[in-house]
């Protein structure tokens, strides 16, 4: 994955955590719901990002 996947999935997780804030403050829990939702879509990625890079490594050593 490269840098900007990864600039992507943290702004992705940055924008969620706003909207959650946002909703709880405005006592909208749409708006909260949506960003909850924001981030686990930026967690979900981050682990595919963390199990495609172990696995790169894992072919690396057997190469090496």
């Amino acid at each position: 994955m490269g840098m900007d996947d990864k600039a992507g999935n943290e702004a992705t997780e940055l924008k969620g955590k706003a909207k959650e804030s946002a909703g709880k403050v405005t006592g909208n829990e749409s708006l909260e719901s949506e960003g909850k939702a924001d981030q686990g879509e930026a967690k979900v990625k981050k682990a595919g990002q963390h199990v495609k890079d172990a696995t790169h490594d894992v072919k690396e050593a057997f190469k090496g």
